[in-house]
């Protein structure tokens, strides 16, 4: 669980800036969203590997 302290005549937007950026640092939205669905290692895999051709692909493409 996230814990953010607020401190006295702290105004409460920045507060919750706070929170937010704490809680996309720490990749707690991804964990969440992995939890929510299950996926087969081989499907994992496979996205995995294309993920790397299209990053590979990309790459290359900038140095020609």
């Amino acid at each position: 669980m996230l814990k953010i302290s607020v401190k006295e005549g702290e105004n409460i937007d920045r507060a919750l800036k706070r929170l937010k950026l704490k809680f996309v640092k720490t990749m707690v939205k991804n964990r969440l969203q992995e939890r929510k669905q299950f996926t087969k290692p081989s499907v994992a895999r496979r996205v995995k590997v294309q993920k790397a051709k299209h990053i590979q692909t990309s790459r290359d493409e900038e140095n020609v």
